[in-house]
């Protein structure tokens, strides 16, 4: 039989897992990673810390089978940006000078005067990334560090990584990097390579010197090997044999999305014959949320990233939408309500985590058959950490309205069930193509008039904004 192993490096922790060459999953680990926050909307990572928990996780896997089955390596990660000077060694992304927290996280949203100077460009280039740059992209975090930390990091910097790309470099020391990462994040084209005036205009031409040296000049489409696979010391590291093959990596939510985008339908109840791939639409669920689907042309959507070629599927286009950090928001609602201590005594006494008797919470004060309507006075705008797409406002806030003066576990459970409303309908079993869910007539126009509500909410956001701004 023959394995091979993925790992996927999230926002908070390190997951692996072994797999048969029937798509099996064998063996599975989980370690944490840390993250430091040292002011509002700054967030930051170890890259040392992610390699050893990258190597914590696979030598957990490997105890249970016999390394000489395992054919390969693949590494995907969240979008976040790699710093180290030209010895390869982590150099600080902070004013104090800490080297070992050399990563700016994709969530970090410190550059956002930044994209706002890059998006006045107009640059042709930003047509490709729904006509607005995201502060989560590499550009204005790049920007920010060479304004910012000009002497302590820009002008010792000798590579900046994407941090899939990273984990591939330390895997087998070659600094190849992925079409993935390049072009949903960096504005390369993988028809036309680096756009040099982009980064003259935007105040980067640094990054052009030496055929683009410090951010890439060997790039592949994701899946194709690196380099001569392992080298000696992260086998060692990572537990398996010198020169397993490494697959060039993936942005994390990408990998979901080719998961799902190519999954089988012949074991559910869906029709059975051939859908194109160009027919279906991948709801990628974690810190953040992402809506992707391919087509065989470029389709040029306002505040919808890409379209992207070849970035996920090779030759086919790539538009992703979605919010950002929405399951740290569900995270964040829960554990800043008073009635948190109450929720998790009462979680722990009946053996379940404080989500899952939460949902048994709703349905126990449920007032019909829809749990869902329990919400009819309480509406949630979820963007607490601005909005991705489409309005592409990395300035908006979040919002709730229809709060009561009560903070019982009653309130708790039906502000938690509001956020989930305001992110998503559809949580449940997205790890397979399962059945097709038909509305209910009845809910539906109880969730279409919340969704007019919800419209409403961003147009009294912006209506503030323009009554405080003349003050």
């Amino acid at each position: 039989m023959r394995y091979y192993m993925g790992i996927d490096v999230g926002t908070s922790s390190v997951r692996g897992a072994l797999v048969d060459q029937n798509g099996k999953v064998m063996v599975q680990a989980e370690q944490p990673i840390h993250i430091w926050e040292p002011q509002p909307e700054y967030y930051e990572q170890s890259s040392a810390d992610i390699w050893a928990a990258c190597c914590t996780v696979s030598k957990k896997i490997t105890q249970m089978v016999d390394l000489s089955h395992i054919q390969g390596i693949g590494f995907d990660a969240t979008c976040s940006l790699v710093v180290l000077d030209e010895n390869f060694e982590p150099l600080a992304v902070n004013a104090e000078g800490v080297n070992n927290r050399n990563i700016i996280m994709w969530m970090d949203h410190r550059a956002v005067d930044q994209v706002d100077r890059i998006n006045q460009t107009k640059h042709s280039v930003l047509r490709y990334v729904g006509g607005v740059m995201s502060p989560e992209m590499q550009p204005p975090k790049l920007l920010w560090l060479k304004e910012n930390l000009r002497s302590i990091c820009w002008e010792k910097a000798g590579h900046f990584f994407d941090l899939p790309d990273f984990l591939s470099w330390k895997a087998t020391g070659a600094t190849t990097r992925s079409l993935c990462t390049l072009v949903c994040k960096w504005t390369y084209s993988a028809q036309t390579g680096w756009d040099d005036c982009f980064w003259k205009q935007i105040g980067l031409e640094d990054l052009t010197v030496n055929n683009h040296s410090k951010i890439g000049n060997h790039v592949l489409s994701p899946g194709s090997r690196v380099g001569n696979g392992l080298t000696s010391v992260a086998a060692q590291e990572l537990g398996l044999p010198k020169g397993t093959a490494v697959a060039v990596s993936l942005i994390d939510a990408h990998a979901g999305g080719l998961g799902v985008i190519g999954a089988d339908v012949r074991d559910s109840n869906l029709p059975c014959e051939n859908k194109p791939i160009t027919s279906r639409l991948a709801l990628i669920c974690g810190t953040s949320s992402c809506h992707m689907a391919i087509s065989k042309s470029p389709i040029f959507v306002p505040g919808v990233w890409g379209p992207y070629y070849s970035a996920m599927v090779p030759d086919l286009w790539l538009s992703e939408g979605g919010q950002s950090v929405t399951g740290k928001l569900i995270e964040h609602v829960v554990k800043s309500h008073a009635a948190l201590p109450e929720l998790e005594s009462k979680a722990k006494a009946s053996g379940k985590n404080v989500y899952m008797y939460l949902n048994c919470h709703l349905e126990s004060i449920k007032k019909c058959s829809a749990v869902g309507m329990l919400t009819e006075d309480l509406h949630v705008w979820p963007d607490f950490h601005g909005n991705r797409s489409p309005l592409a406002d990395p300035t908006l806030k979040g919002m709730i309205t229809g709060l009561a003066l009560s903070n019982s576990i009653d309130d708790l459970a039906k502000l938690y069930l509001a956020t989930i409303q305001a992110i998503a309908e559809a949580m449940e079993k997205m790890g397979k193509i399962g059945k097709i869910i038909l509305p209910d007539l009845e809910q539906k126009r109880y969730y279409d008039n919340k969704y007019k509500v919800f419209l409403k909410l961003v147009d009294h956001q912006r209506e503030y904004r323009t009554i405080m701004q003349n003050v």
